[in-house]
């Protein structure tokens, strides 16, 4: 599971990268959603942590886009 980022590093982050971010999570959230149909997951919470990680990437990213900060 990715390390749980702060709003500060998250604001860090170029257009790009939070792009990049975003697919990588994804990517990270729809193995831990087949994982979990098929078997049971380590910890359950990393599906909750990885949708509100992407939720943030995506809030910041609708900020930039939309001429926000």
């Amino acid at each position: 599971m990715a390390e749980k980022m702060s709003l500060a590093e998250i604001r860090e982050m170029s257009v790009d990268e939070l792009k990049a971010k975003i697919a990588e999570l994804e990517q990270e959230r729809f193995g831990l959603r087949f994982k979990a149909g098929t078997e049971v997951l380590d910890n359950p919470m990393n599906i909750r942590l990885t949708r509100r990680q992407v939720a943030r990437l995506k809030t910041v990213l609708a900020e930039r886009t939309k001429g926000g900060k």
